[in-house]
């Protein structure tokens, strides 16, 4: 049976872990985003610098180096392996309001390419500030709001140049 949760850091290095074995960590949390953690008789200091709980990314600093490491589960093993790719599908070519709201910032210019994930705009909503982010790479074909302006849901934010 596989490991239920594959790790990959930096793009590169892969470590396949079970829940034994994330169990079986001396981790201790110190404080909010830091964590003590005591391996092979060596002590590593460990601080979430920030994550992406959709995305299943995380940045770390781990005594003092910095990595970015990504997590699969059982679940995205089981899309793999059927053939499914879940990035395959983000052929979005516009991004509309998930809800109303107040547009507080716009980070990006017609024109400008985006990465996936790159922060797109700010929307107000419900007294909490949203970043919606691009689902694919591509390029900024326009923007159909501004700074300041009370949208609808389902209102066109953002249009892509189609690939």
């Amino acid at each position: 049976m596989k490991k239920p949760f594959t790790l990959k850091v930096n793009g590169q290095y892969e470590f396949d872990l079970s829940e034994t074995d994330v169990n079986a960590l001396d981790l201790i949390k110190t404080h909010e985003n830091t964590y003590h953690l005591l391996h092979n008789n060596q002590s590593y200091h460990i601080e979430i610098e920030s994550n992406n709980f959709n995305h299943k990314t995380y940045n770390f600093k781990i005594n003092n180096n910095s990595y970015q490491v990504s997590i699969d589960n059982m679940l995205d093993h089981l899309i793999n392996e059927m053939g499914f790719d879940t990035n395959a599908g983000k052929q979005v070519s516009e991004i509309h309001a998930p809800m109303p709201g107040l547009i507080l910032e716009v980070s990006v210019k017609p024109g400008q390419e985006v990465k996936t994930n790159d922060p797109l705009l700010i929307l107000e909503a419900m007294k909490m500030e949203n970043i919606i982010t691009s689902p694919r790479d591509g390029i900024v074909k326009s923007i159909g709001v501004k700074k300041g302006e009370a949208i609808e849901k389902k209102q066109l934010l953002i249009t892509f140049e189609a690939q």
